[in-house]
């Protein structure tokens, strides 16, 4: 993360590297009932595909440029209306976003292990005084004995925190990089360094 100025006032910003997405293919109502686009984005390299994947990138490339291009993540966008965009063209990040805009950034936050009742669910525990031995971050009864007599599914409890899809609303865009492809986001997003997210743009700043 890092800092910026937004009229004299200090905000903290994200700084994301978004590269170029490759279209990979091009969704038409008629063949699978709405129009869409598939977009791929990071490299990979062609010994690690399988060769459905390899096969599919074919359309936007040949096999050494698909493994330079749009290989590593590859997801689908549904529109409203018929793209523009053709297999092979190259969507850029200064192409969707402007200073500005509000967006809404999803990603899978950091996993932080097998955690207590206490800490993954903010359970209050047990009394700390009065004789309390053992119970200061139990968390307490799980269910009733008779009725239904068994623990009911979904019930919070100890277990692994962390590792879940996330999405963070009105984000706004600080400013957007053309020549490094980085977006400048305000505020802190889901996710460690070098994984997914997807950024979806919500509003604009002349939208009321």
């Amino acid at each position: 993360m890092s800092q910026a100025f937004v009229e004299n006032t200090r905000v903290p910003v994200t700084v994301i590297s978004v590269e170029p997405n490759i279209v990979t293919q091009v969704l038409s109502e008629s063949k699978n009932g709405y129009w869409g686009v598939q977009l791929g984005t990071g490299a990979k390299k062609t010994k690690n595909m399988t060769k459905s994947v390899l096969g599919h990138l074919k359309k936007a490339g040949s096999p050494s440029e698909a493994e330079r291009r749009g290989a590593r993540f590859l997801r689908e966008i549904r529109l409203t209306s018929e793209p523009e965009e053709k297999v092979g063209d190259t969507i850029k990040v200064s192409d969707i976003f402007s200073a500005g805009d509000v967006v809404r950034v999803t990603g899978v936050s950091k996993g932080k292990g097998f955690a207590g009742g206490v800490k993954r669910w903010h359970f209050a525990g047990g009394p700390k005084t009065h004789g309390q031995s053992d119970r200061l971050r139990a968390p307490g009864s799980i269910g009733q004995g008779t009725d239904p007599g068994r623990v009911w599914k979904g019930k919070k409890m100890a277990g692994r925190m962390g590792g879940d899809t996330v999405s963070i609303k009105n984000i706004k865009v600080v400013a957007v990089d053309a020549e490094k492809n980085e977006l400048h986001l305000s505020g802190p997003v889901p996710g460690t360094p070098e994984s997914l997210l997807i950024i979806k743009r919500i509003g604009r700043p002349n939208e009321s």
